[in-house]
């Protein structure tokens, strides 16, 4: 079961369908790693609490899903949060591009303060590498952003980008989404469904 801690900073993890975001949050919040991991429904939240300059920061980390037919509940997401980390796969440029997209949202939609970390996962198959890390650091100098290459599956700089984000988040703590199921962590996705069909339906006429 997952509960939340009232005071906790909200963290959400965007991005493309299968380049690691919950493989990231599992290995940060678990010290765990699955090689089926299956894609995401909607989103999942996780907690952990880091020990970052004399005080206790808590994370509620949400895990959104990648798939396009999910994206336009991604709003409902990211609300309140007080930092985005936005993940690519380095073998894959399309991923990328993707993760562009969530960067540009995030500075449109986001708080003022918001912190924003640009992930490229899946260090560990370098030989496969179709997004340089020049491009990548270049592009994050340029937009402000963290910038760390990650393997969830090796564990290789996980623990050092929630950290990263820790010393960095400011002091106001995010709110508790009131669609939050605080015994599992979980949104109901069906009621968010709801609530979207419900405004496709009044904006039709």
């Amino acid at each position: 079961m997952t509960f939340v801690t009232p005071n906790a900073s909200k963290i959400v993890i965007l991005g493309d369908s299968g380049v690691g975001k919950t493989s990231l949050a599992l290995r940060f919040t678990h010290n765990e790693f699955h090689d089926l991991e299956l894609s995401t429904v909607g989103a999942k939240c996780f907690t952990k609490s880091v020990h970052v300059a004399d005080k206790d920061v808590h994370f509620s980390i949400w895990d959104t899903a990648g798939q396009e037919r999910f994206q336009s509940l991604a709003p409902i997401y990211y609300r309140n949060s007080r930092a985005a980390i936005i993940v690519y796969d380095i073998t894959q440029k399309k991923s990328f591009h993707e993760a562009e997209r969530w960067v540009d949202e995030m500075k449109r939609h986001g708080d003022e303060d918001l912190v924003i970390a640009l992930i490229g996962n899946k260090s560990d198959l370098n030989e496969y590498r179709e997004v340089k890390m020049k491009v990548a650091q270049e592009y994050a100098l340029k937009n402000n952003l963290i910038f760390l290459e990650t393997s969830a599956k090796t564990g290789e700089h996980v623990e050092d980008l929630f950290m990263k984000i820790a010393e960095m988040l400011p002091s106001v703590h995010a709110k508790i989404p009131e669609n939050l199921d605080h015994n599992f962590g979980i949104v109901s996705i069906s009621k968010l469904e709801e609530k979207e069909k419900r405004k496709e339906k009044k904006n039709c006429c």
